[in-house]
C-alpha cells in the first residue's frame, strides 16, 4: 500500500490537494468526497482498510478546505463543486482505465455525489452516500437563514460559523478530540454554500423514479447533523438498484464510530456484488 499526493488547478485558479492510496492488483477504485469543514486526510484509516481488500482509493480537499486553496468554507456556486468531483474521476480513470469506479461521499460530500449523479449521469459503477446532506437534522435559526439568503445575493462570500457541534460527529471521544485539535479543520460556511446546499437538498427531495446508477445510502439513526429520515424518504421514492441502510444508535460519521468496521464490511459487501 502506497500513498501519493498530487494537485490540480481548477478553471478559476484554485489549487486542489488530492491523495491516492494505492494497493497492489486492485479490483476497483473508490473516489471520496469529504464533509463540510474537514479534509480528506481524515479518511486515511478508511482508505487503508479498503486498500487491504483490493480497492485503490482517491480523495481530495474541496476548495476552501484542508490543504486546497480558496476562501475557507466558500464556493461561488454548486457547479465548481461538481466540477471538482468530475476532475477526481478523471484522475482515477487515468490511472485505472479498465476498473470499476465508485463514488463515495459523506455529509456535504454525500449530498454533492447525489447531485453529481442526478445532474451529470457519470460513468461510474455505483454511488455511496454516507449521512448525506439532503436535509439537516435540526432547523437552523431563521434569522441566520434570512441573513444567508440576503448575503447570497449581495456578497456570496459572506462567512458565518457553521455551528457544528463536534460531539455530534462520533460517540468515540478520541475522534471528537482529534477533530477539535486538527489545524486543517474549520467551522466556516459562506452564504453561497449554505443557501446553495439547502436549495439543492430541496431539489434532491423532489427527484423520483430511476437513479442513474446503483445507489447505497447509509445513515446513523442518531445523527444530529443530517437527517436520516430525509435519506430514507429519498431512497424510498427511487426505483432500481437502491439500498438504504439505517444504523441504530450511530452518530454522523459512521466511518468514525466504534462500530466502523461493521459499516466498512457492509459497504464492502455492496461493492463486491457490483465488482
Amino acid at each position: 500500500m502506497q500513498k501519493r499526493t498530487f494537485f490540480w488547478t481548477t478553471a478559476d485558479g484554485i489549487r486542489i490537494h488530492a491523495c491516492e492510496w494505492k494497493t497492489g492488483d486492485p479490483r476497483a477504485v473508490i473516489c471520496i468526497a469529504h464533509g463540510l469543514g474537514e479534509h480528506i486526510e481524515r479518511y486515511e484509516h478508511m482508505a487503508r482498510w479498503f486498500n487491504a481488500r483490493g480497492f485503490s482509493v482517491f480523495g481530495y480537499d474541496r476548495r476552501g478546505h484542508g490543504q486546497s486553496g480558496g476562501k475557507r468554507g466558500h464556493s461561488p456556486g454548486l457547479d465548481p463543486l461538481l466540477d471538482e468531483i468530475a476532475q477526481l474521476l478523471v484522475e482515477a480513470r487515468t490511472d485505472y482505465q479498465n476498473l470499476p469506479v465508485f463514488l463515495y461521499g459523506h455529509s456535504q460530500g454525500g449530498g454533492l455525489v447525489l447531485s453529481y449523479a442526478l445532474r451529470r449521469h457519470p460513468q461510474v459503477t455505483g454511488v455511496i452516500a454516507s449521512g448525506p446532506w439532503i436535509q439537516l437534522s435540526f432547523t437552523p435559526p431563521s434569522a441566520l437563514v434570512a441573513l444567508g439568503r440576503l448575503m447570497r445575493n449581495l456578497y456570496p462570500g459572506f462567512l458565518q460559523p457553521n455551528n457544528l457541534d463536534p460531539k455530534l460527529l462520533s460517540r468515540d471521544s478520541k475522534v471528537v478530540e482529534a477533530y477539535e485539535k486538527d489545524p486543517l479543520v474549520h467551522n466556516r460556511i459562506s452564504a453561497a454554500v449554505g443557501i446553495d446546499m439547502m436549495q439543492e437538498g430541496d431539489w434532491i427531495m423532489q427527484q423520483k423514479g430511476g437513479f442513474p446508477v446503483p445507489l447505497l445510502i447509509v445513515h446513523g439513526d442518531a445523527d444530529g447533523v443530517t437527517s436520516a429520515e430525509a435519506s430514507e424518504a429519498f431512497a424510498g421514492q427511487l426505483e432500481g438498484d437502491i439500498t438504504f441502510k439505517s444504523w441504530p444508535g450511530m452518530y454522523h460519521e459512521l466511518h468514525n464510530e466504534p462500530e466502523k468496521v461493521a459499516v466498512f464490511e457492509y459497504v464492502l459487501n455492496w461493492l463486491e456484488r457490483l465488482v
